[in-house]
């Protein structure tokens, strides 16, 4: 595909789920190139010539190369798609507000219990359930009246946030006591470009 952006993923990672997702919402022309992970291709020549952390997303955007899965969000969405990033700076800041939820809480919550069931990780899941009910009781109260986490129409802060919420029972993380998140998963699955993430029969999931 000419001029497509090529984006460098794995199916199971929520990371790289969002990119993928937010490609699909904003229509964006791109070509999905999958890392075996399994088999250490990110952590190898010509991976690592990409991303020297060895990981996943990376996206090649003609001569530019970026990783960071919230990183390339911004960029794509300000470059692209600029509706999905607010100009207005209250707005924005609100969108960052979401962004580290995702890269903090969310990541080291639901991310990292998904993480202990999916893929076996010698990681503390108890600990993991416990920043998961933070973070959803608090997304829960966010979420109060409104459709969307900042404005009136869906941002990159719902993209970000969309991936491993949904997948959160995969890590025995139940989303029972969210009506309000669970709400707003299905007006996220109902947007024209929806892209889903692979489910996997394990935890709450099975």
């Amino acid at each position: 595909m000419s001029n497509a952006i090529r984006i460098h993923t794995f199916p199971l990672s929520g990371h790289c789920h969002r990119i993928e997702l937010f490609a699909g919402l904003a229509g964006l022309n791109h070509e999905l190139i999958k890392v075996d992970l399994a088999a250490g291709e990110h952590k190898q020549q010509p991976f690592l010539s990409l991303n020297p952390a060895g990981k996943v997303p990376v996206i090649e955007d003609g001569d530019f190369v970026l990783a960071d899965s919230n990183a390339i969000l911004v960029y794509l969405a300000r470059k692209y798609a600029p509706d999905w990033l607010p100009a207005d700076p209250a707005q924005e800041a609100l969108v960052q507000r979401y962004l580290s939820l995702a890269a903090n809480e969310i990541a080291n919550g639901p991310a990292a219990a998904r993480l202990v069931t999916v893929f076996g990780a010698q990681l503390d899941a108890d600990k993991a359930k416990g920043i998961a009910a933070y973070a959803f009781d608090l997304l829960e109260g966010l979420l109060e009246g409104r459709d969307w986490l900042v404005g009136n129409r869906p941002s990159i802060a719902d993209v970000a946030i969309y991936s491993y919420t949904a997948h959160a029972p995969e890590g025995n993380v139940s989303l029972e006591p969210y009506p309000n998140i669970r709400a707003f998963l299905k007006r996220v699955e109902a947007l024209p470009g929806f892209v889903a993430m692979p489910a996997t029969p394990v935890g709450l999931a099975a």
